[in-house]
């Protein structure tokens, strides 16, 4: 019996959880409300938040799952990519347990342990399978084959759709996290009300700054000739940019599944719960065939369940990490 503590603290959120052989057991996070008054993630404010988080949320999810530090078998954590001083915090944290157990450390990818966030409840999806990525800093169509082959099949090539959702939320006027609130506003809304250009890229890449900007110059024209048009059409403008977005995202997957002919298909990152790309997904499914696979909400945001599981799979491969290895703010996929 494999047990595991997974630690994550790549962005805003510190988070830990216990994966006992193969099974998530828990998975606390505690998020950081002092971000909200500043509109965005502020680094400094988020590392000190993470040393000030840490060592409780490590306590609280040992106390509550049975398990004595003397237990552990291993301890995973988020090696990047993320916040240089955030990502220092888990990391060091993490290093300094192991080695005062003497059990190994487990770096873990971000992304990747998004795409095995779908291991940690049934029905598990079988390799290989397609999967969308999609946060706040990364959009990414991917063929997964195993847990160490995953391949990058497209990608965007400036804003990450998550980003893309949160900026167009703050010309909207909507306070932080915006992507969440579009996504509230955009059920009561007409997603055909208004269209904006949408941006073509070749193969399976996205670009998403194009059609920012044309949201950008419609507003400022709207607003031109009626300062009230976006409070007096916010639900449908919210709809109307939502449906754009998700377009975008359901166009390159469905190229990517003819492509790659897998009909496999998985959603991960924290902007799969967004309720708009979750029913256009199963239209998909209804219309393609697929056999779709969307984590539990509480794994689809920045989370430690799925680090947890990425350290049990990792683990049962003896793929452990080194005590020099360093943060990495940008590491490569």
């Amino acid at each position: 019996m494999a047990v595991i503590l997974g630690i994550e603290s790549s962005c805003d959120e510190t988070s830990a959880s216990i994966c006992i052989n193969g099974k998530v057991i828990n998975n606390e996070i505690a998020s950081q409300a002092i971000h909200e008054q500043y509109g965005g993630v502020v680094p400094e404010l988020a590392s000190r938040e993470h040393q000030r988080n840490i060592v409780p949320i490590v306590d609280h999810v040992l106390s509550h799952s049975s398990i004595n530090v003397d237990e552990l078998d291993g301890i995973a954590y988020t090696r990047g990519p993320g916040l240089l001083g955030a990502l220092l915090i888990g990391s060091s944290f993490a290093k300094s347990m192991a080695a005062s157990l003497n059990i190994p450390i487990i770096p873990i990818h971000h992304m990747k342990a998004h795409v095995l966030a779908h291991f940690i409840d049934d029905p598990k999806p079988k390799y290989p399978f397609i999967c969308l990525t999609v946060s706040g800093g990364h959009t990414q169509i991917l063929r997964v084959n195993s847990v160490t082959e995953m391949i990058i099949l497209g990608q965007t090539q400036d804003d990450a759709v998550g980003e893309a959702f949160d900026k167009a939320a703050k010309l909207l006027d909507l306070p932080y996290p915006g992507g969440p609130m579009i996504d509230k506003l955009a059920k009561q809304g007409d997603p055909n009300k208004f269209s904006f250009s949408l941006s073509e890229m070749p193969n399976l890449d996205y670009s998403f700054s194009g059609v920012k900007t044309s949201i950008l110059y419609f507003l400022r024209k709207e607003i031109q000739q009626n300062e009230a048009f976006i409070s007096e059409n916010l639900n449908d403008l919210s709809a109307s940019i939502q449906y754009s977005f998700v377009s975008m995202l359901m166009d390159k997957l469905i190229k990517a599944a003819k492509q790659e002919s897998i009909d496999r298909i998985a959603i991960a990152g924290g902007v799969s719960a967004n309720s708009g790309l979750r029913s256009a997904l199963e239209d998909a499914s209804m219309k393609y065939g697929w056999e779709v696979f969307i984590p539990d909400f509480q794994y689809c945001t920045d989370n430690a369940g799925m680090i947890a599981m990425s350290g049990h799979l990792l683990y049962e491969k003896q793929a452990f990490g080194q005590m020099n290895d360093s943060p990495l703010p940008r590491m490569p996929f």
